[in-house]
């Protein structure tokens, strides 16, 4: 069974995490779970701005208003399944003794947030122009 599948069945039943290692510091857990709530939460806005993008800007055009929103609402699905993903990945280091996991994530995520904030720019700024 490759670790994928592994680690999402761990999602789903993560009282399984407790099988390995050693319980880790309780502050450190507690730490890992307030950064999965971040992430969520950033799931959440980015999901909400996209379906802002979607039903409060009709008079955009259609590429450009479905083609943000899909970005936005993409982003906020990636970044919920990472979430949950980092969560198992570093409360296994952490019960295991190990180096937290590291990840590009944060860098892709930011890349594309820019990205879609740079369109945003273009669409405002010809909005206003014509």
């Amino acid at each position: 069974m490759s670790e994928f599948v592994r680690n999402v069945r761990l999602w789903l039943e993560p009282g399984r995490v407790r099988e390995q290692g050693t319980t880790p510091d309780y502050r450190f857990s507690l730490a890992n779970e307030r950064t999965f709530l971040a992430w969520l939460r950033t799931a959440l806005a980015l999901i909400g701005g996209g379906f802002a993008v979607d039903q409060f800007l009709p008079h955009l055009r259609w590429a450009w208003r479905v083609g943000l929103a899909l970005a936005l609402l993409g982003a906020g699905v990636l970044c919920a399944l990472r979430a949950v993903h980092h969560w198992v990945r570093c409360e296994q280091a952490m019960r295991r003794g190990e180096d937290l996991p590291v990840s590009r994530f944060p860098a892709v995520l930011s890349l594309l947030v820019a990205v879609v904030a740079v369109a945003m720019v273009v669409v405002v700024l010809a909005g206003w122009a014509g």
